[in-house]
């Protein structure tokens, strides 16, 4: 079968990477914030081993910022988001739920704080900046809110502490996670932060100034060739065994953080800022959670569509979101979300995999990683 290609245009930007990535082999894209994503380039599992015993650098420029800047900077922030940023200092990430005035999730960004009037906020796959921008104009605030030149270069993997420290000294060791530092790179301030879309040691770098993409890249490649260094992507297995979300896969607008099983990021409650002040406290019993589930059976290929997840009765009870089969835990892992009342390990559920291939499936108590 000829598979179907991406056709380029102005509409489908590339990044300041793109070169260098198809010189490295990418064999697939997905499309994410209008961007190119690099998805596979060995194949899935060979990726997965060697993020999992090596290094690699990741171009996920894809992870478009919004900077919002202004007096009234923080308050705009807030409004959209349940977890309260009144402790947020101005070296530290938050990763934050974003919703609508009815506590629904609109986006699941990392938050960047620059300083007391001055966010980046790392957005999932959705245009939210209209969001901010009508916030804004709508009420009247005075900030600013525009796609600031930043493209993230992620380094992954059990080796990105040697690497960090080769290229930026070794002071750069001390960030602790979900916090960042400045840095410079050919007289350019930059920042760096500890955090990446994985469960591995990494790091993502905020470069600032697209004609910076290939330099920066090559001298990565450059001090990490020992190291064997590769370019590399997010990994759907590494990802499903670390419990960590898609938006728009496995969470949408039609969720609530607390379905979404992000309730441990409200645990000082929602605040009173937010726009869904009064609608999410009406929310805090989910009957529905994301849950980490394993599907029994041979290897499965990877399932990134809703798979309708059934009791014994043919009721629907739920959906698997995302599925692969995990080489090193060798059982099928998945996330989904589940109905309350069938949370418990004695349930009997399955999903139809394929026409004649019915799968039982357990929920777990926790993710793998």
């Amino acid at each position: 079968m000829i598979q179907p290609t991406i056709s380029g245009s102005s509409r489908l930007r590339r990044t300041p990477y793109s070169n260098r990535v198809e010189e490295a082999g990418v064999k697939s894209y997905s499309v994410y914030n209008h961007m190119l994503l690099p998805t596979v380039f060995n194949s899935l599992e060979e990726d997965y081993f060697h993020l999992k015993r090596a290094v690699q650098v990741w171009d996920v420029s894809v992870e478009r910022q919004i900077e919002v800047e202004g007096p009234d900077a923080l308050k705009l922030l807030q409004m959209t988001t349940p977890r309260s940023l009144s402790k947020m200092a101005d070296n530290q990430c938050y990763y934050i739920p974003m919703v609508d005035a009815k506590g629904y999730m609109i986006n699941d960004p990392v938050a960047v704080r620059l300083g007391r009037d001055r966010y980046w906020i790392s957005i999932a796959d959705s245009d939210v900046i209209y969001y901010f921008k009508g916030l804004a104009e709508g009420l009247k605030l005075n900030v600013r809110v525009f796609e600031p030149d930043i493209n993230i270069l992620s380094i992954q993997g059990p080796k990105s502490e040697i690497l960090i420290e080769r290229m930026f000294g070794k002071e750069i060791l001390g960030i602790k996670f979900f916090k960042h530092q400045k840095i410079k790179f050919l007289g350019k301030e930059m920042i760096i932060a500890r955090s990446g879309w994985s469960h591995q040691l990494c790091y993502e770098i905020y470069v600032d100034g697209y004609s910076y993409g290939e330099a920066i890249w090559d001298k990565l490649f450059k001090l990490g060739n020992d190291l064997d260094v590769k370019a590399g992507c997010p990994n759907l297995i590494e990802r499903i065994e670390s419990g960590l979300l898609s938006y728009g896969n496995d969470i949408n607008s039609s969720h609530t953080p607390y379905e979404a099983g992000l309730g441990k990021f409200l645990s000082s409650g929602v605040s009173e800022s937010c726009l869904a002040f009064e609608s999410l406290n009406n929310k805090r019993n989910p009957d529905k959670m994301i849950k980490p589930i394993q599907i029994s059976g041979n290897p499965i290929t990877p399932i990134t569509y809703w798979v309708d997840i059934k009791n014994d009765s043919g009721d629907i009870v739920g959906q698997v979101s995302s599925a692969a089969w995990s080489p090193d835990f060798e059982v099928n892992v998945a996330i989904g979300m589940v109905d309350k009342k069938f949370w418990g390990s004695n349930s009997n559920l399955f999903i139809d995999y394929s026409e004649n291939d019915r799968r039982e499936i357990y929920i777990q108590e926790k993710f793998w990683s």
